[in-house]
């Protein structure tokens, strides 16, 4: 086909569209809202994503942890009453790891790894709402990698003699103490009384947002025990215990031959055979974030298929009214075939029309998703990726639909016999 007549066919194509506005704009709104959908899904999971990978990075590439069962083995197809079989978690493991020759020290959580226990602080006539409670031990901060925002941390004669001190979040810092130095004051734990010597900084989160991340507070883990009545002194089976081990390998040492070691320690423990599989999950950074690619991924496909049904819906709304054109227009194509167009010119210009309205609708779709995307994030910060790339697929994608949906009734016009065409009333 020449240059000039191809050009034509473009312009003709355009000229019927645009005289009809209102059926094309009812012919694209299907179109706008599958790629508005798309694209705005697909800035936030990615946004999302990069975030909270960036969150999981904060942990540190050669933190161990060592968990009773965890998402890993869930996400692995591990039956669940089998995972409740396993032996809990102990201080004594915390102990014998932390003798291990590659690792240099190990902290131990009390209400992670399972169900938290949460309560209410009170100090005064201000009161938070319900937080977590965390036991641990003296080098937490550490461990995990967090800074104190004013105060200290708990020693290790504190935890050994039950001392009751609080470390608190953000959340209860900002809840309890608004403009109010918090050292030295005594809070309300649940049914006793704390004496509150530090404050830690923000913890990361996804983007910035306030997910919760800081609503909590932390005891030492004799103290947790004793109050919350959760014993670490035996392993129990059949129970799930809240009970979290974190090992960091010594300076210079791999993290492989750490985790082996650790392995090995934990194994040796339970009194497992060499046939028989762990009864525990490590865990590290690298596992957390192949586990959160298979989560995401898994998002992904499931909202983007969602989001593909309105543009599906679209594409038939496209194919509906091409072959109701066709119809009214069966004596305008016997005319031109009758002054000798021939069949895949009227097939061009009826298949343009339709990636005309499609893509049109695919622009309008990627203005309009961005723009809800830019909303959402100046509004409540929620992080979000627009990559050029996704607005060339979003066009791209939605022209695709109109050669898809226009070719049958484009074949049909071209199919129709000049003749007949002309006799059609």
């Amino acid at each position: 086909m020449k240059t000039a007549l191809f050009l034509e066919i473009v312009a003709l194509a355009f000229d019927t569209v645009r005289t009809q506005k209102m059926r094309s704009a009812l012919t694209i709104l299907g179109v706008v809202i599958g790629i508005t959908s798309i694209v705005g899904m697909t800035a936030i999971i990615r946004g999302f994503d990069q975030s909270l990978t960036e969150s999981i990075l904060e942990i540190g590439p050669d933190t161990i942890f060592v968990a009773q069962f965890s998402g890993i083995s869930l996400a692995n197809g591990k039956d669940f009453a089998e995972l409740m079989r396993r032996p809990s978690l102990t201080l004594r493991d915390a102990d014998a790891i932390e003798r291990a020759p590659s690792i240099d020290r190990v902290g131990l959580v009390l209400g992670e790894g399972g169900p938290q226990t949460q309560t209410r602080l009170r100090y005064g006539s201000e009161r938070t709402k319900n937080i977590s409670i965390f036991g641990t031990t003296d080098n937490y901060v550490e461990v995990f990698r967090l800074n104190m925002a004013m105060g200290r941390f708990f020693t290790q004669g504190e935890v050994t003699h039950r001392r009751r001190v609080v470390v608190l979040g953000q959340t209860p810092y900002q809840a309890l103490f608004p403009n109010v130095d918090p050292i030295g004051k005594r809070v309300r734990v649940g049914n006793e009384v704390y004496s509150v010597i530090g404050v830690l900084d923000t913890r990361p989160s996804p983007g910035g947002l306030n997910v919760g991340q800081d609503d909590f507070a932390v005891i030492p883990h004799s103290a947790y025990q004793k109050q919350f009545g959760i014993k670490v002194s035996r392993s129990r089976r059949g129970r799930l215990q809240s009970i979290l081990l974190a090992a960091i390998p010594r300076p210079g040492t791999a993290r492989d031959d750490a985790m082996r070691d650790v392995e090995n320690v934990m194994r040796i423990r339970h009194g497992l055979r060499l046939d028989e599989a762990n009864d525990f999950d490590l865990m590290t950074q690298d596992a957390a974030l192949r586990l959160w690619d298979q989560v995401s991924s898994a998002i992904y496909l499931a909202l983007v298929s969602i989001s593909s049904i309105a543009l599906m819906v679209g594409g038939i709304g496209v194919m509906a009214i091409m072959t109701i054109s066709v119809k009214e227009r069966t004596r305008e194509i016997g005319t031109r075939r009758a002054l000798g167009a021939r069949r895949r010119e009227v097939l061009w210009q009826f298949l343009l029309e339709a990636v005309f309205l499609t893509a049109v609708g695919g622009v309008l779709g990627v203005i309009l998703g961005s723009g809800i995307c830019v909303v959402i994030h100046l509004a409540t910060g929620f992080p979000i990726s627009l990559p050029w790339w996704s607005f060339a697929i979003g066009v791209g994608f939605s022209a695709s639909v109109g050669i898809v949906f226009g070719l049958f009734p484009a074949v049909q016009a071209s199919g129709l016999d000049p003749i007949e065409a002309l006799r059609y009333e």
